[in-house]
Order: structure tokens, then sequence, then C-alpha cells
């Protein structure tokens, strides 16, 4: 058997597969963040730790789970952010995740002093606070003290592989997400490092995605009530393993969307596919050669559950589901309200950390079900303009699969059929994407999954949903209107960070 973790933003996904890599049973064991103002996004590495824990001993009570029979581990995790260890490889200080913007001075600086193109040349991606270099320069400038302490710089996954082997490395996933990663050349990049001012020394050595690491420690091994016996193999970074887990492996396997607290659209390529005008980023593929264009917003599936949580707060599965279904019915943007869904600044398209969601049109009448169905097709607009971005760069984008837990809603997928004039369809494997990436590497790994092609037959379309072409035409014409509403409210947004920063500074 095999178990995988996938360490998302809200908690581990964690999985049992059989050593085919089929699920057998899934849990998900949640841990906290701390949003606040200034763009400050942190999480506790050691909340990850004991959630791999307590996930591993849940699926290990699963019947007929056999923890002598657990093969390898494999592990997904969020991308994107720095975890800084010291000496004794201990956090020095929160992890800041990947939402974390508060280093836009520090990439200001970075930007200067390599070029956005030049940067968007060498990593795939813009340079932008969102990544981790960034967040690097801000912590060695606005807490030195802590950062004479930091030895080890490394990924979520990263960290919980050591604790489970006591090896810290990383993969090319995960290091094409750091914005420090040469992607052509596969190693880490000394123009950026250096123009950074962030020592080569302070990253881990990459290795393949499916290298066996090593055998558990016998502490992790007594942790987890698994043997010594069991190898851990490295994995890699969300987005390439949600790719992986989706079947999505080669170019001819079509494109996939990805609905969780960030959403993004994505597919698989034989290279980096670099927009012109930088909206879109390419991840280095946890397949060997090849590489994952990708178009991420903040705050997709967060951007619902956020409303969901401000209507209901104390609400429960079923009354999200209610919330959603009512909307279904509701007028949003044929009534002329929309939501710009930047509720922690923006990543695709716009690169910008200052943007800040909006309800734009609203009049007296609208009620609860008007504000969600508008964050319904706010969510799904922003994510057309990337698509956009992509069918203008040459790929196409004809069919979607959608997975994460955006995925089981109808009235969702339906809605971006028809903004999107694509087949969107729904797999058997929603919330697990991520971690039967995980479970495929892992197996591939340990010698007992024949290739990552395997993830292929490993889930199932169970529904269609098809653009009907009088709403396309409707929503065509609507996107318009949303994109205006974001162009009217960028210079408002810079000037209140301009406010902030100015206030922040006396």
């Amino acid at each position: 058997m095999i178990i995988a973790h996938d360490l998302g933003t809200t908690g581990n996904k964690a999985s049992l597969h059989d050593d085919d890599g089929r699920l057998l049973a899934a849990v998900t064991v949640r841990y906290g963040s701390n949003f606040a103002s200034g763009g400050v996004a942190e999480q506790n590495p050691e909340d990850w730790w004991e959630a791999v824990v307590a996930a591993t001993r849940k699926l290990l009570a699963h019947d007929g789970a056999d923890a002598l029979a657990v093969t390898a581990i494999g592990i997904s995790g969020q991308m994107m952010g720095a975890v800084y260890l010291d000496e004794d490889y201990r956090p020095v200080v929160p992890s800041m995740i990947w939402a974390d913007t508060r280093s836009t001075e520090q990439c200001d600086r970075l930007v200067e002093a390599v070029g956005m193109e030049r940067g968007y040349a060498i990593t795939g991606h813009r340079l932008n606070p969102t990544y981790s270099i960034s967040k690097v320069m801000w912590l060695a400038d606005r807490r030195p003290d802590e950062f004479r302490r930091v030895r080890h710089i490394c990924l979520a996954k990263d960290f919980v592989v050591h604790r489970l082997t006591g090896r810290l490395l990383t993969d090319p996933s995960d290091a094409s997400s750091t914005n420090a990663f040469d992607q052509l050349a596969g190693e880490w990049s000394d123009e950026i490092l250096d123009a950074a001012g962030v020592a080569r020394e302070l990253f881990p050595e990459i290795v393949p995605s499916t290298e066996v690491v090593g055998a558990l420690r016998p502490d992790a091994a007594d942790a987890l009530g698994l043997s010594t016996s069991t190898v851990v193999v490295m994995g890699g970074g969300d987005g390439p393993m949600a790719a992986l887990g989706t079947g999505i492996v080669a170019p001819e396997d079509g494109a996939y969307a990805y609905l969780g607290t960030s959403s993004w659209v994505s597919m698989s390529a034989d290279r980096p596919l670099h927009d012109p005008l930088m909206r879109t980023m390419s991840f280095t593929h946890v397949v060997p050669g090849r590489y994952v264009p990708t178009a991420t917003m903040q705050a997709g599936g967060g951007s619902l559950q956020w409303i969901a949580e401000l209507l209901e707060p104390d609400a429960d599965g079923s009354t999200f589901d209610r919330l959603v279904g009512d909307a279904s019915t509701a007028s949003a943007s044929g009534d002329g309200l929309y939501f710009l869904p930047h509720l922690l600044g923006e990543r695709s398209p716009y690169w910008d950390p200052d943007a800040r969601g909006a309800f734009v049109g609203l009049a007296r009448h609208h009620d609860r079900s008007h504000l969600v169905r508008a964050v319904l097709e706010g969510v799904a607009f922003n994510l057309l303009t990337c698509v956009d971005a992509f069918r203008e760069a040459g790929a196409p984008v004809d069919r979607v699969d959608a997975i994460g837990g955006g995925a089981n809603s109808d009235a969702w997928l339906q809605l971006m059929a028809d903004m999107w004039g694509a087949t969107v369809r729904r797999r058997t494997i929603v919330d697990e994407g991520n971690s039967l990436g995980a479970a495929v590497v892992a197996g591939v790994g340990a010698g007992v999954i024949a290739d990552l092609g395997a993830s292929r037959s490993l889930s199932e379309v169970t529904a269609e949903f098809q653009p009907d072409p009088a709403r396309r035409a409707e929503y065509r014409a609507r996107h318009d209107a949303f994109l205006d509403a974001y162009r009217t409210l960028e210079p408002w947004n810079a000037a209140r960070a301009a406010d902030r920063a100015a206030e922040s500074a006396r």
C-alpha cells in the first residue's frame, strides 16, 4: 500500500492507495493560518507535521489497512512559500506561505536588478511578491536577528520529508515555484540569488520527484505507526501533482482546472509556455522533460469559502451546498452585479498585489443569493481571462477536467462551461487529485507502479457539462464589463496601497 499526503492551505488531505495507486480511503486533518493586514499569510510548519501524523494514524484505522504493508509515502505540498530552519532544522519563524505579499518592496528591488523580462525568461514566472525569493529578502531586511539564525530554506513538503527521513532536499517542481530556479538549466539561478543577496547554500539539493529519499527514521515510524521499512519518495509541488493526479501527463491530455482555496487552469507541455504579456507562468512538471503552463488566481474557491463564512458563520457542509444551490437560479452579471475576486491581491492575469475584492453594481434588491452568484461568476470570469491567455498563446483549451472542492458543484461547472466555451468534466477524483499524484510518484519511486502515465487510468469521468452557445455570447459581453471594473479600480487600489505604506512608515 501507499500513503500520500497533500499539504494544502487549509489542511492535509491524505489518502491510502493500493500498490496500483487506486484510492482506498481518504481523510483531511485541518490546521490554521494567520491572515493579517499588510499581506501577512503564515502557517506553523509544526502544524503540518502534526497533521501528517494524525492523518496517517487515521488512514491506518481503515478496514484492511496493515502498517507493515505500507510500501511508500509520497508528499505533495503547497508551493511558493518559504520555510526558515535553524541549524537543527527547527522553524525559526512561521512559514510565509504562497498568499503572503509583504515583500513588495523587496520584489521591486529584484525587478530593478534583474529585469522583469529577464526574470520571466529564467524562471518561467514573473518576479512577484507571492514567490519564495522575495519573501526571503523580506525576512533578511525586516527581521535580521531571526534571519541570522536561518541555515536552511525549503518548501512545505521538503520540511515534512526531512522530518520523515532526516534528509533535506527538494525537487524540480517545487524549486520552480521559488523564483530562484533556472528552469531550463534545472538548477538554482546564481544570477537571481546574487541579485537577491541570498546565499545559494541556504537552499536544498534538487533531486527527481520520484527519488527515494530514504526509509522512515525510527522516531518518525513510531509517531506514524509505521515500519522503518517504509520508504519516503521526494514528491512535488501541489500544482504539478494535481496535473498528474488528474491524468494530465502529456500535451494531448488536455487542460484541467483546480478549484481549491486558490484556483488555476493548467496543462502539460513539452516546453515552458512564455506569454508575451506574462499573464501565465510555467512550472516544471513532476514528469521528467515536461512543464506545466499555469494561470493561478489567489482566491478562487477561497472567495466562495469567504462569502459562505460571512453569510453563515456557523455553516456546515449542507448550509454551504444550500447557498450555492440557491445562487444557481439567481442572476448576478445579468442584473448588473459583479464581484472582483481579488481578496488576497492577484496573480494571474494581473500580477497585482494591490488588487482588492469588490462587489460592483450593488442595488437594494440584491440579496444573499445574488451575492453568492456574483462570487461564482467572478471566479469563473477571472479564470476565463486566464483561458483566453492560453488560447492567444496557441494552446487550445477545448476540454477542461475539474478537480478540487469546487468541482462538486454542478452549477459552478456548468457556469464555467458556458463562460469558457469548453467542455468541463468532473472526475471520480475531486478532492484527492493532489494526493493521488503523490501516490503515483511514490509508487513509481518505490518500484510498484510502472510509470507516471499510470495516473490516467486511476480516475474516471463522472459528469460532462457542455457549453451553451447563447449563454457563452452573453457572458462574453459581460466579461468585458468585468475587466473594465478591475481597470477602473486599479488606480484606486494602488493609491490606497500607497496610503497604507505611508501609514506603516510613520
